[in-house]
């Protein structure tokens, strides 16, 4: 049975300036604080991307491939300090609205093997939400079981944490207005897919093209492939604007507002 919680996933590229090394965009993080407390979400967890913070420092240091020489742990370090800085930017924000925000570290309850979540402890995120709190994660540089470590992304966890705490609702928060035909950034004829179906993922898995900025975590086709699993049990998914007002307040409501719905 189906709980009335909601996985609302922020991208990095929302929430920072991505060609900017650890750039916070201030203007949007506030904005989203003002929604999530309009909204009022009695049961939300936020999750957020590393944008220019943690994709930068990861991507200098090889953190994605695992940890192969001992110089690489600086890196493991500093991704993981990245990440804790834009996660309190973040906190700082929302608790000025008065929203009971709770920054949790991923890294803290969850071990990886082979870059896949393998050890999970859910009690934290279920107390916190039991008393009230609004819990924050984010993308993280997370201990591996068979890597040494690894990139959690922020999508993998929302995907993964909507399946085992029963969410009603998944949301993905990107910086454009959905799933896109092709990039509509760099294609003006891109048409947007305002429902797309799980085999109609592979038509466009052989189309996914590298960004211009970096991105160690895969990208739009990396996003929705994490949205697999959850759609296929049942879990209402949807990917929509939340660089654009108003939209992240409005899905909050359980209202429809333009983006993309992905069905099984």
């Amino acid at each position: 049975m189906k709980s009335d919680l909601f996985i609302l996933k922020i991208g990095g590229s929302v929430v920072t300036d991505k060609k900017k090394p650890l750039t916070p965009n201030l203007l949007a993080i506030e904005r989203l604080a003002d929604e999530i407390l309009k909204a009022n979400r009695k049961k939300l967890i936020l999750i957020h991307g590393g944008g220019s913070f943690g994709h930068t420092v990861a991507k200098e240091y090889g953190i994605a491939e695992g940890l192969k020489e001992k110089s690489q742990l600086t890196g493991f370090l500093k991704t993981h300090e990245a990440m804790v800085r834009l996660n309190m930017i973040f906190i700082e924000k929302l608790l000025e609205k008065g929203l009971p925000a709770f920054g949790i570290a991923p890294s803290s309850f969850v071990v990886t093997k082979s870059g896949r979540i393998h050890i999970f402890e859910k009690c934290p995120l279920k107390q916190a939400l039991k008393i009230g709190l609004l819990p924050v994660l984010y993308g993280d540089a997370v201990l591996d079981i068979n890597k040494g470590f690894a990139i959690l992304s922020g999508d993998q966890l929302a995907s993964f944490l909507a399946e085992k705490m029963s969410a009603f609702k998944l949301i993905m928060g990107v910086d454009v207005d959905g799933f896109f035909t092709d990039d509509p950034k760099k294609n003006p004829s891109a048409r947007l897919i305002p429902l797309l179906t799980l085999s109609e993922l592979e038509v466009f898995r052989n189309r996914n093209k590298e960004s211009d900025v970096i991105d160690v975590t895969g990208g739009m086709m990396g996003k929705v492939s994490e949205l697999v699993s959850p759609v296929s049990k049942g879990i209402e998914t949807l990917i929509v604007n939340a660089s654009k007002p108003g939209i992240i307040y409005h899905v909050l409501k359980g209202e429809n507002v333009v983006g993309t719905k992905i069905e099984p």
